[in-house]
């Protein structure tokens, strides 16, 4: 059973492989890697299967076993699969692990094989494999590679062809409604039904089914609450009176788990004292654009939000490259700034956004906040990511100072992925 299997998965690799493939940006640390365990994690269907089987399926020494696969389910002959392993790829030195938190007690086995002296590749689509505690379930020593849907720059290439500044910004009008899961990109699909079929597998595979929930409506609903107000605040308190999970510490499981699936991710206001920052809201974002309008109520009209969320997305990639941590700033006069880039213990930046800068009592709020937030944070480095402005402008309000740099969002995103 376990060799007709991994028969047949070979095969299913050997057609992907012959699939156009995108080149994906990842870390310059990957080159590096040597005989680190390299751990690829992200989204379901964002591509981490399709990148680590183009990067290992070049150098024709590997065998691919992919555990989101039914005929393997409740695997616990360990040796039989390497033995089938071995026996379908001649017993290759290297080997990739596709969706390993489907494998009980997955990190044992892995530590095993790398005492064995095999190099291993493992992907996963459970956010627990970003946390610390891969120190403690890996003994060996590890690199890990997001993998997220596809950036901006990312879908530019997918055209091949050198693109005029105007290009590029009808490029990013697509992509702020569009999102970026390959599929839907790549091939003539319908994007909508495609990504809710991908949203329900995820609810039910990933969650209700590993974590045996039986209050399914209240998971669907506070899902579908938090796809429809990205980019807003919210309290555990408050998700428990607007959704049918009336359980605050049901409310709180839940959205654990909807960040582990990937579909959320979190970012806490910014304060110097970590007891503080644990009290405040946090602000919820939506790993794509493309998910969060065809899973929530549409919203498509407050494009600020959905540029915001483009925004926290390619932020939120370089903090789980461990290159920055990020906040939003509040004051208690409640003038915000989206977000606030730490590096270290320094305050590197301060960001706004917003789709456009031509409304003064719009860009009076953005720059006031802007320039108290710096003051306080004793950051200089403010800029306000819009539609199209592109300049450099010094203001002051009642003695506070500062110079605000207007970036074109389209080319922050880009610049964004060369760093």
């Amino acid at each position: 059973m376990v060799r007709d299997a991994l028969i047949v998965q070979k095969r299913e690799w050997e057609r992907r492989l012959a699939e156009p493939y995108v080149e994906r940006k990842v870390a310059s640390s990957f080159a590096r890697a040597g005989d680190m365990i390299r751990v690829v994690v992200g989204p379901r269907r964002a591509g981490k299967s399709f990148f680590a089987l183009h990067t290992l399926g070049r150098t024709g020494d590997c065998g691919y076993v992919n555990f989101d696969d039914e005929r393997l389910l409740g695997l616990s002959d360990y040796d039989e699969l390497l033995h089938a392993v071995d026996a379908i790829y001649d017993s290759p030195e290297t080997l990739l692990l596709d969706e390993i938190q489907n494998l009980s007690q997955w990190e044992l086995f892995v530590n095993r094989l790398q005492r064995q002296g095999r190099r291993l590749m493992v992907t996963g689509s459970n956010a627990h494999l970003l946390s610390s505690e891969l120190a403690t379930h890996l003994t060996g020593r590890h690199l890990l590679i997001p993998i997220l849907p596809f950036s901006f720059e990312e879908t530019l290439r997918i055209a091949s062809k050198r693109l005029t500044k105007a290009e590029r910004k009808d490029c990013l009008e697509t992509y702020v409604q569009d999102g970026g899961f390959p599929e839907p990109l790549l091939k003539q699909i319908d994007r909508t039904e495609y990504l809710r079929t991908l949203t329900q597998a995820v609810l039910y595979k990933d969650i209700v089914k590993r974590h045996r929930i039986r209050a399914v409506q209240g998971l669907e609903d506070l899902a579908r609450y938090l796809f429809s107000n990205v980019a807003k605040e919210y309290s555990y308190q408050a998700l428990a009176r607007v959704t049918r999970c009336r359980s605050v510490n049901t409310v709180e499981k839940y959205v654990r788990h909807l960040e582990e699936a990937f579909l959320f991710f979190s970012l806490r206001r910014f304060s110097f004292k970590v007891r503080e920052q644990a009290a405040y809201n946090k602000k919820i974002y939506c790993v794509d654009n493309g998910l969060a309008l065809a899973m929530g109520f549409r919203f498509s009209g407050d494009r600020g939000r959905l540029y915001e969320n483009l925004v926290a997305v390619a932020l939120w990639k370089r903090r789980l490259n461990h290159a920055i941590e990020v906040f939003f700033w509040k004051n208690a006069q409640n003038e915000e700034v989206d977000f606030v880039i730490q590096e270290g213990t320094r305050v590197e930046a301060l960001i706004q956004v917003c789709q456009r800068v031509d409304d003064p009592r719009v860009l009076d709020r953005e720059i006031r906040a802007l320039l108290k937030a710096g003051k306080e944070l004793r950051c200089r480095n403010l800029f306000i990511l819009s539609e199209e402005r592109e300049d450099t402008e010094s203001f002051e309000w009642f003695g506070i100072k500062g110079r605000i740099q207007f970036v074109p969002l389209w080319r922050w995103l880009l610049e964004s992925e060369a760093v």
